[in-house]
């Protein structure tokens, strides 16, 4: 193809090698799209030790090399394997900061995906392959767009490469101190500085260096773009965010229809889809004996997936279980959190045992027999920058009752009994009454099973693939490449330490 991308996307997890969050998702989904549309697409990560060279079939492609590290250098070899329709995926590799129990949480984090950034930027020439645009996603990656407008700058092997850069929660920033500096090499550029964030000047704040050196800035969901230019939802970087809203863009994540499919699903009691939805009760039967709870296709059955934070609404949510589990709704609630949301839940299930079940884990299977089996999915969340879990419960027949937040908003019609359109119910202030509200506005539709049904059609057969986003990820790629501006090395933004 004349017009054909090269696109390295960096990502510190990546379905199905590693995940803790979306992230992983959408690193493991959206790079199969990209490449449909007949792009040259290649993912990189750290090789985890969890990675088994032989489960994943991984093939080393260079042998240790000497990357630029605190002054110093360090070894980092690269191992690949491939996703989907063989898009490769680079891996990272170095014992010392990768070969631990878990992903993250380690007091040295900022060093190791710095390592993990800088090995990569520094194998593209040892690959002898020179990407148009890199893309960066969450705090890990976002040292690159600041790498290639000064370190490498006067490189000519970097200096067309253009970056977008993806927030996928504003929450966790990565923020560090000057050791960092020193360790990324960029101690002599001294701390970003902006004049309305004085919290933040004499911090590193990894994140804000990816918002303001990389040439387009992104995050996953249209309605999230625009909160975060608020202080509500800025989490302190929204004057940085308003200053680069020409360059700032949001494009909603999608699920993977091959695996998240309920006429293929392997963990149901029965499949189904849009045409069979009768089948479908099946599931709703074996999730109530699976939790213990009273047998009936007539008792509403609500379904959380989730992590237990006020963050995620249980701060307005427990205010009301109790009235909620009066309606005679019934509640089976997966995830795990605060200790006190444990605590509160447990108590319920004590006092509600044939109407309420609390699993405090992650267990996959029981996940999709969740989105199978209940008849509601809810997710008052205080913000969500996408969320998935709508989008799967639907595509499932599990119709949400979403706070009209994020991507919430922008996935889940709010259900009109005037004209039958609609695809789940959707509340807007932050407060537990109106959360209350829209479960007995769902409570009460369910009981006319026609009108329930069309919105479980209309939600299952609305189009939430990646081949969408991916569209319009290509048209943020080429924005990136026709605007890429240079910057100077020091600037009103900076101060030297």
């Amino acid at each position: 193809m004349a017009d054909q991308l090269k696109i390295l996307i960096l990502a510190a997890e990546v379905v199905p090698f590693a995940k803790t969050g979306g992230l992983a998702d959408v690193a493991g989904s959206l790079p199969k799209a990209i490449q449909a549309l007949g792009h040259d697409v290649r993912v990189a990560m750290p090789r985890y030790g969890r990675i088994q060279p032989d489960k994943f079939h991984l093939e080393t492609v260079l042998e240790p090399f000497d990357v630029p590290m605190d002054h110093t250098t360090a070894p980092a070899g690269l191992m690949q394997a491939t996703i989907g329709a063989g898009v490769p995926v680079y891996m990272v590799d170095n014992r010392s900061y990768f070969d631990r129990e878990a992903i993250y949480m380690y007091p040295d984090d900022a060093e190791r995906f710095i390592f993990f950034c800088r090995a990569m930027v520094e194998a593209l020439k040892r690959l002898d392959w020179q990407p148009d645009l890199i893309h960066c996603n969450d705090w890990h990656t976002a040292v690159v767009p600041n790498w290639l407008k000064t370190v490498y700058r006067d490189d000519p092997f970097y200096a067309d490469i253009a970056t977008v850069y993806t927030i996928h929660n504003l929450a966790y920033q990565g923020i560090f101190g000057y050791r960092v500096l020193e360790i990324a090499g960029l101690d002599t550029l001294g701390f970003q500085y902006h004049p309305e964030m004085a919290d933040l000047n004499e911090v590193v704040d990894l994140m804000a260096r990816g918002i303001y050196w990389a040439d387009v800035v992104n995050t996953v969901s249209e309605t999230y773009a625009q909160e975060i230019l608020t202080s509500e939802y800025g989490e302190r970087l929204d004057p940085l965010l308003r200053d680069r809203r020409d360059r700032l863009f949001g494009i909603l994540n999608g699920i993977d229809y091959d695996t998240a499919d309920p006429a293929t699903d392997p963990y149901l009691a029965a499949r189904y889809d849009a045409a069979s939805l009768e089948r479908r009760q099946e599931n709703k039967l074996a999730l109530q004996r699976e939790a213990n709870l009273s047998e009936s296709p007539d008792l509403p059955l609500i379904g959380i997936i989730s992590r237990l934070t006020d963050s995620k609404g249980f701060d307005i949510l427990a205010d009301v279980a109790d009235h909620i589990l009066d309606l005679g709704a019934q509640l089976v609630l997966l995830g795990t959190g605060e200790q006190h949301y444990h605590e509160l839940f447990s108590r319920m299930v004590q006092h509600y045992p044939s109407q309420a079940a609390i699993f405090l884990t992650f267990n996959a299977p029981l996940t999709q027999r969740i989105y199978a089996g209940s008849d509601m999915f809810l997710m008052p969340s205080r913000f969500e920058p996408c969320g998935t879990g709508q989008m799967i419960a639907m595509h499932y027949g599990s119709v949400p009752i979403v706070r009209a937040t994020g991507g919430l908003a922008d996935t889940v019609q709010d259900y009109d009994p005037r004209t039958g359109l609609g695809t789940g119910f959707v509340f807007k202030p932050y407060d537990r009454w109106a959360l209350f509200a829209a479960i007995v506005r769902a409570v009460e539709t369910f009981k006319h099973r026609d009108v329930w049904r069309q919105i479980q059609v209309q939600g299952m057969t609305a189009d939430f693939s990646w081949s969408q986003s991916a569209v319009k990820y290509v048209d943020l790629y080429q924005r990136a490449i026709a605007s890429r501006m240079p910057r100077p090395a020091l600037d009103k933004y900076q101060v030297r330490p």
